[in-house]
């Protein structure tokens, strides 16, 4: 069997294609169960979702589809050390004024549970479980392994491939550099763990045996067959829904990415604390002017939120955090199904070509 159609046996999806997970308002159970619907694997993104947010959602898509869904969490991540909030709420305290919010706070620490988290998955109906930014505990895996989950995790090296293989999961998705959103780097520094999808891709797949699923600047059937190519068995794509009817991000979002250039992305911490790449706008120039005020993730992460979520409100594309991969502009409009259904005809037509 090929390595395509040992995945989708292994997810039971038609075609080898996963929405990836985009947290913080892109990923909606709609585009979630229209990814599925269309024979994909649509997830919900629940890193920041509380266990009742996540059975809520869970629901949501059930009520749309009954095809599997995956549900992605991010693994537990240390807080850094102390830092002086000072500075940042500083840079802060102008844009809260402008928005018409209370002056910005010290952020509190995280509350977030894995494990109450992990728990609602288990309980969620879900087929998939992935995770970012590490590996859960081997009692949090065992759980989702007893709920029937089929377990994935994201890896930007093929030592982090190795290490996802050895804990048991059962698919990697490899990373590339291109992709939009937060490096899930848990191995070393995030700077080394930038390494192309077309040079990452062969890497994974010649050194582990589970099925890898190729993430990274992959917006259309070229991509998609170059990635068959190079090992993957599926690939999975957030940049190319983020212009989808079903997709959360605010109209000038969705503008903002199709207008977007090849080099109009840049990672940054500015957003999160953690490294993630995004189309730079007002927010991320003025952060990265002064990179000594961002705070290590978790916090810099809550402390942002509430300007993000006013801007959100107000249509300020400026102030939002707008991941996007280097590909962007290539995204396109239209219910994502549709989008779905376009990729597998993309890439049909692309290997009859090659086929002569």
């Amino acid at each position: 069997m090929r390595a395509p159609a040992k995945l989708c046996s292994l997810l039971r999806i038609e075609h080898p294609l996963l929405g990836a997970p985009m947290a913080g308002g892109p990923s909606t159970p709609a585009l979630a169960a229209e990814v599925s619907r269309a024979g994909g694997l649509g997830f919900l993104a629940c890193a920041y979702s509380t266990p009742e947010q996540i059975l809520e959602w869970s629901r949501e898509v059930r009520a749309r589809t009954d095809r599997p869904f995956g549900i992605n969490l991010f693994a537990d991540v240390p807080e850094g050390p102390a830092v002086d909030p000072g500075p940042i709420l500083e840079l802060l305290r102008p844009i809260h004024a402008e928005l018409g919010l209370p002056p910005p706070e010290p952020p509190a620490p995280s509350t977030r549970s894995l494990d109450a988290q992990i728990e609602a998955v288990a309980e969620s109906g879900a087929a998939v479980f992935s995770v970012t930014f590490g590996i859960p505990s081997a009692a949090q895996l065992e759980r989702v392994r007893r709920a029937g989950l089929v377990r994935v995790a994201t890896a930007n090296t093929v030592e982090e491939a190795r290490r996802i293989e050895a804990a048991g999961f059962q698919a990697v998705v490899a990373q590339g550099s291109e992709a939009g959103g937060h490096r899930a780097t848990f191995v070393g520094s995030f700077e080394r763990g930038l390494v192309g999808t077309m040079a990452l891709v062969p890497q994974v797949a010649d050194a582990v045996r589970i099925p890898v699923v190729a993430a990274g600047g992959i917006m259309d059937g070229r991509g998609w067959v170059a990635a068959e190519a190079l090992g993957a068995a599926g690939v999975q794509l957030g940049t190319a829904f983020l212009a989808s009817d079903e997709c959360g991000a605010i109209p000038a979002y969705k503008e903002a990415v199709l207008a977007a250039t090849d080099d109009g992305t840049v990672i940054t911490r500015a957003f999160s604390g953690r490294a993630a790449r995004g189309l730079v706008n007002r927010f991320l120039t003025e952060a990265e002017e002064r990179p000594e005020t961002i705070l290590p993730y978790p916090l810099q992460n809550a402390l942002t939120r509430p300007m993000r979520a006013a801007a959100s409100r107000a249509g300020r594309a400026e102030l939002l955090s707008l991941w996007a991969g280097q590909a962007a502009r290539l995204a396109r409009r239209g219910p994502a199904a549709e989008i779905v259904r376009w990729l597998v005809a993309d890439a049909a037509r692309v290997r009859a070509l090659l086929a002569g």
